[in-house]
């Protein structure tokens, strides 16, 4: 059997500017309109598909991690800290403005739109 991820609903209040700013961050492609989704192509072929939330109350935040080669990281970190966000080593963020090293690689965790945990990572957790 051979399953993929195809894609997923990322829950936003803007679809547009929440797709648009993954894209920008990520240095991926800008999003294209499919329906009532901004899709943002991964280079796995995984698309996030972000959807308007038109539900009262907040959205659920969820994690949404990217595996990155170490220049990727250096780029997509600098437009982090260009954009003046917070950012954490670890995702109960208590360690704030620092990077990890887990695995001999480097990770990152940042909020995106609407509250979403972003993270960047050079190896795959337990790689090392």
């Amino acid at each position: 059997m051979s399953v993929e991820l195809n894609h997923h609903i990322v829950h936003v209040r803007d679809r547009r500017a929440a797709a648009a700013s993954v894209a920008e961050i990520l240095g991926l492609d800008p999003p294209s309109d499919f329906g009532p989704f901004s899709q943002v192509r991964l280079a796995n072929n995984v698309e996030l598909d972000f959807a308007d939330d038109h539900r009262d109350g907040e959205i659920q935040a969820t994690h949404y991690a990217f595996l990155v080669t170490e220049p990727e990281f250096d780029e997509i970190f600098g437009r982090i800290v260009e954009r003046d966000l917070d950012y954490w080593a670890d995702p109960m963020a208590s360690r704030p403005g620092e990077i990890n090293h887990h695995d001999g690689g480097r990770g990152v965790y940042w909020r995106g739109p609407d509250g979403h945990f972003l993270e960047i990572i050079t190896r795959p957790y337990g790689s090392g």
